[in-house]
């Protein structure tokens, strides 16, 4: 196990680029502005539109884990309102990521659990299943598996396999080391003519 970087303290773009610009999910945006997270995944694949296995996923995730869905992509029912993000913040988890939508924006923001999704929408979701618990998944085209690096801020989401962790915060405190040096350069140009 990882000591994953606290939330807010690698900027997603930079994690990116140290890991030559993968692994970015596409179409995954905050919530809200200020929205960061940080940890490992727990991951949920559902049938489209169906929550049923979120309930599920609460009864053994863990403090600090990001729980991750795989919901096809779908817009047309919220996998996630108020209440469901009522039992994330007693949990403790370290947020939650949707391919897929949400509902109660305003609320979740107040909450202050970070949530990340493709869109919001007030139709409330089935409670069907089926579902898979703990296993491999793909949110906006990037594999995640339990365990990943996920991390989240105003820009997105990234996903770093668990046997690179190591590697990309190395890699990303060495890019952060060169964008302020070329910070302190930029506020040296003199403009001409």
């Amino acid at each position: 196990m990882h000591d994953y970087p606290p939330p807010g303290a690698f900027p997603v773009a930079t994690v990116s680029d140290a890991m030559d610009r993968f692994g970015v999910a596409d179409g995954i945006r905050p919530l809200w502005p200020g929205a960061v997270l940080s940890g490992p995944a727990f991951t949920v694949w559902t049938r489209p539109g169906d929550n049923k296995g979120l309930h599920t996923a609460f009864e053994t995730i863990r403090r600090g884990e990001v729980l991750v869905v795989n919901g096809g992509g779908d817009v047309t029912r919220a996998l996630i309102g108020e209440l469901v993000v009522q039992k994330a913040k007693a949990l403790e988890i370290g947020g939650i990521v949707l391919d897929g939508a949400a509902r109660d924006v305003v609320e979740l923001a107040g909450l202050g659990v970070p949530v990340f999704a493709r869109a919001v929408t007030p139709a409330g979701p089935w409670k069907t299943g089926p579902y898979r618990i703990n296993g491999p998944i793909a949110v906006g085209g990037v594999p995640v598996g339990p365990g990943d690096w996920v991390i989240g801020d105003d820009d997105g989401v990234a996903v770093v396999p668990a046997g690179e962790v190591d590697d990309v915060i190395a890699g990303t405190r060495r890019l952060l080391e060169g964008e302020t040096e070329r910070r302190a350069a930029n506020q040296r140009l003199v403009p001409r003519g």
